[in-house]
């Protein structure tokens, strides 16, 4: 039965080291006569949330232990237990183990930065299995970073200043740094005068932490001549639902520069202006050298002696 009982308790704390802290540590050490402990814990926890350690003793020496015990403390006041401070075990026989979780809770007003969970641990060897010994005594502390209220960040990749008539990407990225999130929205809302080329809302059920997730769009410039400057607002608003339940909302507004364009822009697709004349940008190279001087510089004299009469018949 203890064999059984063995690998059942190195089984379940496998498992739950693997999926319970996938970026968490393990604090491992071996007490007098050959005691092997190991407290898995997270590497940090979010001020306000409930964390889990757990622990695993075993018994590897050949004499008994009896008293055994652990007893949790937080001397700053930032960590507060949710079950019991302290664990009892009466007697571990050798090749005999003991497994057992409790729940903390990281205070909602705690200070950001590396925090110690203290232990200490006590234990009775029992000499040649008949003599009970002096209780000995071993300190351990359990680092855990505490992090200031999830973060999720908009960042966004446009061009710095764009010009009329033309088409420009429009990238919009979306990080979780600390949490899961669900029931995500990712609405972009642009001035009434631009076409956007694309969905202007979209809708996931979870991003995962760490995990950046980028929405490509294009934006479409109005047709319009102008003399100066003048800047116009994009707004990114995410709705998300956060690893307690709660709904938050996160929004940025980016203002991009309106400029009058000049007489060569490269667009951000390829293409390039020259004047108001355009060249797509899957127009082959071998064509663009095969189209002669001449004949671009006639379609831009001709426009403009076009737009000259038009201003005269005025």
């Amino acid at each position: 039965m203890k064999i059984i009982e063995f690998l059942f308790l190195s089984v379940f704390f496998a498992f739950l080291s693997i999926f319970s802290y996938a970026d968490g540590a393990t604090v491992a050490q071996t007490m007098g006569g050959s005691m092997d402990l190991k407290i898995t814990h997270p590497d940090s926890v979010v001020a306000g949330r409930e964390f889990t350690i757990s622990i695993l003793i075993e018994n590897n020496g050949w004499e008994d232990k009896q008293n055994i015990s652990f007893y949790f403390s937080n001397p700053d006041r930032t960590i507060e237990s949710l079950t019991t401070n302290e664990v009892l075990i009466e007697k571990l026989s050798t090749e005999g183990s003991y497994g057992t979780t409790l729940d903390f809770k990281i205070l909602p007003d705690a200070l950001s930065g590396l925090h110690y969970l203290n232990v200490i641990y006590s234990q009775v060897l029992v000499e040649n299995n008949e003599k009970p010994l002096e209780p000995t005594k071993s300190n351990i502390a359990i680092p855990i970073v505490v992090k200031e209220q999830p973060h999720v960040i908009i960042q966004t990749k446009t061009p710095e200043t764009i010009f009329p008539n033309a088409q420009f990407s429009f990238e919009v990225t979306l990080l979780s740094e600390d949490i899961d999130i669900k029931n995500v929205k990712i609405q972009i809302k642009p001035p009434n005068n631009i076409d956007f080329i694309g969905d202007t809302l979209h809708t996931f059920s979870t991003i995962q932490k760490n995990t950046p997730l980028s929405i490509s769009s294009q934006i479409k410039t109005p047709e319009e001549q102008l003399t100066a400057e003048y800047r116009i607002p994009f707004e990114v608003i995410v709705t998300y639902t956060d690893d307690i339940g709660d709904e938050k909302t996160e929004s940025k507004t980016i203002s991009l520069l309106m400029r009058p364009r000049t007489f060569m822009e490269l667009t951000t697709d390829g293409g390039i202006w020259i004047g108001d004349f355009f060249i797509a940008p899957y127009v082959s190279l071998g064509t663009i050298i095969g189209i002669p001087t001449g004949a671009i510089l006639s379609v831009l004299i001709r426009r403009s002696q076009n737009k000259k009469r038009k201003k005269k018949t005025k």
